[in-house]
């Protein structure tokens, strides 16, 4: 099948590659020149692993092309998707619908024959009804059906959740629509994933609920992990205990700093106001987005009171910047508020980060950034593990303490054993556990 991939962001490059992969012929549409030309070469302007040997390989099989021309791509498409970026309104947190109903207009100028145009963008319920209406207004003549297909793709594990998903859900009740559909996601038959058929109101829906639920538990086990330190329990006890209840499951039950990225928090402010809008208050929604800006500002408090409560002139070495590992996504990273309070506090940060120090550089500034680990920890007098990278998980303890003016560790994630770090001679501050 031919494929438009209208957007070349997160969703949309991982898309089109995948799709090319399974060996339909995608172009993927970008209106910044100087992005499309770097693809072309196959540089890949995010860090996701394996997305640049997938664009490389299907450059070179010519089943992949970039270009800045959107009527061509389109009029030789079967199937057009809509993967542009949907961000919060400034100012009331609606979700920015500008750049999908501009692509809609374009897209409906170009139509030839029979054509499925499916929104992957994540966008409130009824877009994909005005997005008919923008078609049927520019081309009253144009045979079309407006699908909606949201995505599921976690940051750094994108193209195994693309090959290999829970499930696919497509929004459209047009026979034609469901047949090209069909084929669409054909190569993944053997793999049996649910391809679960609804009304399009519905499928735009279950996109906003899956994330709210997902950032329910997270802030759920966060305020547990409160409650732990508070009575002395264990929360990675308590959620192992909770999470072997098949009902509920152990993902997600990971105490922490709390949720960011590109999803959960204008996911949330998205479902929220639609709920406002229409009479159908989210208050559990709106409890779990206020109850997660609160937790990551706090966590500051934590580091201060490692040291005493007091940060001025004190040097802070901050682990992970990115809202979660591989990844070079510095979106709502719980890192922005903590160290923004860090130096409302009075304290010096340095930080390292694999992959997200370009982007931080961007939104934080009077921040040292260091070329590893150990450089990040030299003199500091107190070390924050903020995102669990993995080769944050095996660090050389004794060299750690070696470097570091005090042996002070405040981890945010959980990723150390508390008897080995005292053992190394380490003030050890964790989530959700005794003694923190």
């Amino acid at each position: 099948m031919h494929v438009a991939m209208i957007g070349t962001g997160y969703v949309g490059l991982v898309s089109g590659a995948c799709f090319a992969d399974f060996g339909h012929h995608v172009t993927c549409v970008d209106k910044d020149a100087d992005k499309i030309a770097s693809l072309a070469r196959g540089e890949v302007p995010i860090f996701e692993p394996g997305l640049p040997e997938l664009v490389k390989s299907n450059l070179r099989q010519d089943r992949l092309v970039f270009s800045t021309e959107l009527a061509p791509a389109v009029r030789a498409a079967d199937a057009v998707f809509i993967a542009v970026g949907t961000p919060s309104r400034r100012g009331d947190g609606h979700a920015d619908l500008s750049f999908v109903y501009a692509a809609a207009r374009e897209i409906a100028s170009a139509l030839d024959g029979f054509t499925v145009v499916i929104t992957k963008s994540t966008v409130p319920v009824g877009t994909g009804d005005e997005v008919e209406r923008i078609i049927r207004q520019v081309r009253p003549d144009a045979d079309f059906a407006v699908v909606a297909n949201p995505e599921f793709l976690r940051e750094g594990a994108a193209i195994r959740d693309f090959k290999l998903p829970d499930r696919i859900v497509v929004g459209t009740e047009d026979a034609r629509a469901k047949e090209r559909m069909a084929e669409l996601y054909r190569p993944l038959y053997l793999n049996a994933p649910p391809l679960l058929y609804t009304d399009r109101r519905t499928a735009e829906l279950v996109k906003y609920a899956a994330n709210a639920f997902l950032a329910m538990k997270i802030t759920f086990i966060n305020e547990v992990a409160d409650l732990c330190e508070a009575v002395g329990a264990d929360v990675q006890e308590v959620a192992r205990g909770v999470g072997l209840d098949n009902r509920i499951g152990t993902k997600f039950l990971h105490a922490g700093p709390g949720f960011g990225g590109s999803c959960f928090p204008k996911d949330n402010l998205a479902l929220i106001k639609t709920g406002q809008d229409h009479a159908a208050p989210l208050r559990l929604v709106e409890t779990v987005a206020a109850v997660n800006d609160q937790r990551k500002r706090a966590m500051a408090r934590k580091v201060a009171a490692a040291l005493g409560g007091q940060l001025r002139d004190k040097s802070i070495a901050v682990l992970g910047l990115t809202f979660k590992p591989n990844t070079d996504d510095m979106r709502e990273a719980p890192s922005i508020a903590l160290i923004t309070a860090l130096h409302d506090m009075g304290a010096r940060v340095r930080a390292y980060d694999p992959a997200g120090m370009e982007n931080a550089r961007g939104l934080l500034g009077d921040v040292t950034y260091c070329q590893d680990a150990y450089a990040c920890a030299a003199g500091a007098e107190a070390l924050v593990i903020v995102t669990e990278w993995e080769q944050f998980r095996a660090l050389d303890l004794p060299r750690l303490k070696a470097t570091m003016a005090r042996p002070v560790v405040v981890d945010l994630r959980n990723i150390y054993r508390r008897d080995e770090m005292v053992r190394h001679g380490f003030t050890y501050v964790a989530v959700g556990q005794p003694g923190t």
